[in-house]
């Protein structure tokens, strides 16, 4: 076995077609249909490597992003993979900002979930993918820098604490960054450089 998925998803089709590919594909997989039950399930499995969560669990259209605060809360500092449709923008800054290491875009191949497990548990460094497109984009040193704290989810104010920087000075490099790779959200950056296209 290569490791621990909890695998949280409210639709039982879905959470079934999904669990069996991951398994697989040599993962253990641990099921959830809810943001209780992952916590109860966290307790039970201590050593989970990977979570995979859906943004909206049943009625709750944020419960995903609220599991992802609940799993910190309790010292799991496994990598998270976020299913969403990045047309939610808000959404996609929560996960962002929650420490999501990845949005999975719907619709996906289960096979594409799989992958990108395999990903993030074996930290490979999406630095690199980043960097490529923050090249083609002829971003300087500094903007580069900035990019990439917007793409670990870091508020405007966290960053320029980092950089020994106004926050005013971090938006105006920030409106830079998004005129020169032409988007126009973090969320819309975080596509370009995390999308299908990248992979």
């Amino acid at each position: 076995m290569k490791g621990t998925v909890l695998l949280v998803e409210d639709e039982r089709d879905t959470r079934e077609i999904l669990a069996k590919t991951v398994e697989r594909a040599s993962w253990r997989c641990v099921v959830a249909a809810d943001a209780t039950s992952a916590i109860d399930r966290v307790r039970d499995e201590p050593a989970v490597d990977v979570v995979v969560t859906d943004v909206v669990l049943g009625k709750d259209d944020r419960g995903g992003l609220r599991l992802l605060s609940a799993l910190r809360a309790r010292g799991v500092r496994a990598p998270v993979v976020v299913i969403t449709a990045f047309a939610d923008v808000d959404r996609v800054k929560s996960a962002l900002n929650e420490g999501a290491s990845y949005l999975l875009e719907k619709p996906f191949r289960a096979a594409e979930l799989v992958e990108v497990i395999e990903h993030v548990h074996a930290g490979a460094d999406m630095r690199a993918s980043a960097l490529r497109v923050f090249a083609r984009a002829n971003l300087t040193a500094k903007e580069r820098t900035v990019a990439l704290h917007l793409l670990e989810g870091l508020t405007y104010a966290d960053i320029a604490a980092r950089q020994h920087n106004s926050a005013t000075t971090i938006r105006q490099h920030v409106s830079q960054i998004y005129a020169k790779c032409g988007v126009g959200s973090r969320a819309e950056l975080f596509r370009l450089v995390y999308g299908r296209s990248e992979r």
